[in-house]
């Protein structure tokens, strides 16, 4: 590949001249090292900076004093998401309404058993229990024992078939409504849900 171009100038003074920093002060110019021209003038008072070793005054473009942004801050917007439920899984359905029953079957038992506690400690039954009894007894036989049809492990019993018909119940209706919700689906779309992240 030639050179069309031809012999360029040459310029002797960047060549072959001395740097910036080591040509000869001119005359009346004060002896010391190159500084360069400062593109924005120091402020009055002097500088954060401070004085230069050699005593010159320090600072320059990066210290010199700058003006605050006074534009507004915008505030972040909140992303939205809108979102539909086309269709819902019988088989998970039915698992978590099946361990929902039953935790609420415990709860049942559990509360069954602390209001009877609370009932006796109060003699609720037996006040309740004499009263029926002077009402349905007679001379042969002392009529009605409601302490002893009420007992503890009498009530907890019943309290716990209550307590497993319950979950049978909610876990066949709730699988029967997750069929139904899925045809209903298919018609009109879905339940729309809205969505929004947290700030």
């Amino acid at each position: 590949m030639t050179d069309t171009l031809g012999p360029q100038p040459q310029y002797e003074g960047y060549a072959n001249g001395p740097l910036p920093g080591e040509r000869e002060p001119a005359p009346g110019q004060a002896s010391g090292p190159y500084h360069p021209p400062q593109a924005y003038s120091s402020p009055a008072g002097g500088t954060r900076g401070g004085d230069r070793p050699d005593g010159t005054q320090g600072g320059g473009a990066a210290q010199a004093a700058r003006m605050p942004r006074t534009g507004a801050r915008t505030t972040p917007r909140t992303r939205k998401a809108r979102l539909r439920v086309a269709k819902a899984d019988p088989w998970s359905v039915m698992k978590v309404s099946f361990l929902l029953s039953i935790a609420l079957g415990i709860c049942t038992v559990v509360a069954a058993a602390v209001l009877w506690m609370v009932m006796d400690a109060m003699g609720v039954f037996s006040a309740v229990g004499d009263t029926i009894s002077e009402a349905t007894g007679s001379n042969e036989n002392n009529g009605f024992d409601l302490q002893s049809f009420l007992s503890l492990p009498r009530v907890l019993l019943f309290t716990s078939v209550i307590a497993l018909i319950d979950v049978v119940l909610a876990t066949a209706l709730a699988t029967l409504g997750s069929f139904i919700y899925n045809l209903s689906a298919g018609f009109v779309g879905g339940i729309e849900l809205t969505l929004a992240e947290d700030e």
